[in-house]
């Protein structure tokens, strides 16, 4: 009775190409989603705000440890790993089991590096000391401090080579004080961290190994 009426060419066309469009649109957008925002070059990790480098040669099997003391007087060190707000990240005992998983095999790890880092700013004077926990031979023993201030840009405030001389010796590398974002009075005026830190004191810290040591075992070597 009735004819069927025929859409027009032009309203099926407008439909198809409307519907790619949303469909296209749709695809962009899951695109653009997914794409990951480009770093900025030299972009420090704001939950730090200044690190404490210090590093001696590859594969030595001398224990080196790093003390610090912020303005508050808290200390940290090997055996107090956070204080204010300060954090010891790394505690290298030379190359006593100091080793990595690598595909699923454990190799030894030839860096020697100790890092303390700062996840905010006090005012007031740090003390950075290094400690020569124990020497396995007699010639002295370069170790390397860097201190840097990092936000809001990377600045290395003091780098220098002391040398150790020995199990026990304890050196203060460098006295600095913050005020605000400057970094002022730089010194290395003696100041014993090693003392502040004993009384009380458990574990690796309670008392000194003295003479050469088996990097394999961590146990003091007889004299020969």
């Amino acid at each position: 009775m009735f004819e069927e009426e025929v859409e027009p060419e032009f309203e099926i066309f407008s439909a198809l190409l409307f519907n790619s469009l949303k469909a296209i649109t749709f695809m962009f957008f899951i695109s653009f989603a997914l794409i990951n925002k480009p770093a900025d070059e030299g972009k420090v990790d704001p939950k730090a705000e200044m690190m404490i480098t210090v590093g001696w040669a590859d594969n030595n099997p001398d224990d080196v440890d790093t003390y610090v003391m912020d303005p508050a007087g808290n200390v940290v060190w090997y055996n107090q790993r956070e204080g204010g707000l300060m954090h010891l990240d790394r505690d290298d005992r030379g190359m006593f089991k100091d080793v990595i998983l690598f595909n699923d095999r454990e190799v030894i790890n030839p860096l020697n590096q100790e890092i303390v880092s700062f996840r905010g700013l006090e005012d007031g004077e740090y003390v950075v000391n290094v400690v020569h926990y124990i020497a396995n031979g007699t010639d002295p023993l370069p170790v390397s401090v860097k201190v840097e201030k990092l936000n809001p840009t990377v600045r290395v405030v003091y780098y220098e080579t002391l040398e150790l001389r020995g199990t026990g010796d304890e050196q203060t590398a460098v006295r600095f004080t913050l005020k605000g974002d400057d970094v002022v009075n730089l010194n290395n005026v003696p100041k014993s961290l090693v003392e502040q830190t004993r009384s009380g004191s458990k574990g690796r810290g309670a008392a000194q190994p003295q003479g050469m040591i088996d990097p394999g075992t961590g146990q003091p070597v007889a004299d020969q």
